[in-house]
């Protein structure tokens, strides 16, 4: 059953654009967070490289560099086989780069009795050791080309180069631990620092060749592999993988719009080399995807918010129209079911009141229908007042105790009597016989739904049949008609005030309150009423009820 057209209507056109608009609006939120996220991503890549450099190779050959090899200044060049060999184990356990270490004992000045020529101081290579990890030393003998190695002459010529410009007034220059080490790649060569005392006689002995005094000095050379280095990758969620490479390597096969890579040179002694960095852009999507999801839950949870606002409003212009409406069909309803009477009411007094003489026929006639238009007003009138004084909960059951089957024949009897083509009937348990409730209470919901059934039947199906049955502690009363049913669309909405089912049964007014009168009734009785109904089958109006024998 539809509905009239009424001037009533929402806009659905704004509705729908500012859904769309606020829909628009988070797709490209979403679109814009993730490219910033994937940007994010990428510089991350090209800028945390640093850290795992500096937790794989910076930091640990700086602590070598700086400190570990400083060290062997503390033993003013007395170490001895031994100790060397104490204090290179204590290297290579802390730092796995470290292959070999070869010691030189070192004599500086001028000893024996030949005559060292002027301006030469003598530096000579005592013995030799070399130090492998988790083996012994092994020491050799000495040879002129071990004496005169690389290292060790270039260590020495270094030396009588400092100790030649050495000024015995001012003391050690500014470049003085620059001397000491010599570093190249793959090995560092350090000689321990002499003191301000052994550097004015070293320049005493090489001025004087003939002077007789030696000193002790300690030397080592320190041999680094590169891919000893153990790397540690302290952001996997970035760098898929992390070698290192020699500084020429750059492979020309990679394709770096699918994978990103990134380089970082290694210092001093691994200058040679570099830490290089790869990772698919497939690998780095798990990152991303980590860091979106936040903002894209917030981006969400906002659009979601904005949502629920509009349908909070939607809801509410919706109810505000409805309530409107329903106000606006009361309005018109109870104004046609009051004007109906009060003409009728007023044709009827004016025929009274005229000069025509009128039979007794007549007077009887008339004066039955004020009667009955006065009940109708009185009827309405009563109805609303009821309503109102259940709703505000303003009146009190006056509990009686009523048998059954005498009051449910009453009412059969009454309306067979008022339409008499309505066929009505009715069974019951024979265990119910008595209730205590309202009569007067019990008797409204019945008078309705008996009514109702009349008037919302086609005219050659009007019936009714009532069936009242017992149930645990409940008494139901089932009120089954053949009439034009209700539209399943419209059942939860039948029981609220005001509410009227738009069709022909209805074009002479109603006010909307029969069934919504029934349920307060019904609630106000601590009992429930509820509806089965097929279109054009019949419907089942099912009152329960708290019974006592």
């Amino acid at each position: 059953m539809k509905g009239h057209t009424t001037v009533y209507r929402k806009n659905s056109s704004l509705i729908i654009a500012l859904l769309t608009l606020v829909t628009v609006t988070l797709i490209v939120g979403l679109v814009i967070a993730y490219q910033l996220t994937v940007h994010n991503v990428e510089n991350d890549f090209a800028t945390k490289k640093n850290n795992v450099a500096d937790q794989t190779v910076i930091s640990p050959y700086n602590d070598f560099y700086r400190n570990k090899i400083f060290e062997l200044n503390s033993y003013s060049g007395l170490l001895d086989s031994a100790s060397a060999a104490s204090y290179a184990d204590s290297v290579f356990h802390n730092f796995g780069f470290v292959t070999k270490i070869v010691f030189y004992q070192l004599v500086v000045g001028n000893q024996g009795k030949a005559k060292i020529p002027t301006n030469t101081l003598g530096v000579t290579a005592k013995a030799i050791d070399e130090y492998f990890p988790k083996k012994s030393k092994i020491k050799r003998p000495l040879n002129n080309d071990e004496v005169n190695a690389n290292d060790f002459k270039q260590m020495a010529d270094r030396l009588r180069g400092y100790v030649a410009r050495y000024d015995t007034v001012r003391g050690p220059g500014a470049d003085q631990q620059g001397v000491f080490y010599y570093t190249r790649p793959g090995k560092i060569s350090f000689l321990n620092i002499p003191s301000n005392g052994d550097l004015k006689v070293y320049h005493d002995l090489q001025k004087n060749g003939s002077l007789q005094s030696f000193y002790k000095q300690n030397m080592m050379t320190f041999y680094l592999d590169a891919y000893k280095i153990r790397i540690k990758n302290v952001h996997p969620e970035l760098y898929n993988a992390v070698s290192i490479k020699q500084v020429a390597y750059d492979p020309a096969d990679i394709d770096h719009t699918k994978i990103l890579t990134d380089e970082v040179a290694l210092p001093g002694a691994f200058a040679d080399y570099k830490l290089y960095f790869s990772s698919p852009k497939e690998y780095l999507q798990g990152e991303i995807i980590r860091r979106f999801l936040p903002i894209g839950g917030v981006i969400l949870l906002i659009y979601s918010v904005f949502m629920l606002i509009g349908w909070l409003i939607y809801r509410n212009l919706s109810v505000n129209l409805k309530m409107f409406k329903l106000q606006y069909d009361f309005i018109n309803n109870f104004t046609h079911e009051f004007k109906t009477p009060v003409s009728v009411i007023k044709i009827a007094g004016s025929n009274l009141k005229g000069d025509n003489e009128l039979t007794d026929r007549q007077r009887k006639h008339y004066g039955k229908i004020l009667d009955e238009e006065a009940d109708k007003l009185n009827e309405l009138m009563n109805k609303l007042l009821s309503f109102t004084q259940l709703e505000n909960k303003s009146i009190t059951i006056k509990k009686d105790k009523i048998k059954i089957e005498p009051f449910v024949k009453g009412y059969i009897d009454t309306f067979k009597i008022k339409y008499p083509q309505f066929k009505l009937d009715y069974a019951m348990d024979k265990e119910a016989k008595f209730l205590y409730t309202d009569t007067v209470l019990l008797g409204s919901v019945f008078q309705n739904l008996i009514e109702n059934a009349y008037k919302y039947s086609h005219h050659d199906r009007k019936e009714l049949f009532i069936n009242i049955t017992l149930e645990k502690r409940n008494i139901i009363f089932s009120f089954i008609d053949k009439g034009i049913g209700i539209p399943k669309s419209e059942l939860s909405n039948i029981f609220k005030k005001f509410y009227r089912l738009e069709n022909q049964y209805n074009q002479n007014g109603s006010v909307g309150l029969g069934l919504a009168f029934c349920k307060e009734l019904v609630n106000f009785m601590d009992g429930d009423i509820v509806v089965k109904s097929r279109v054009d089958v019949g419907s089942e109006f099912i009152v329960t009820l708290p019974y006592a024998n």
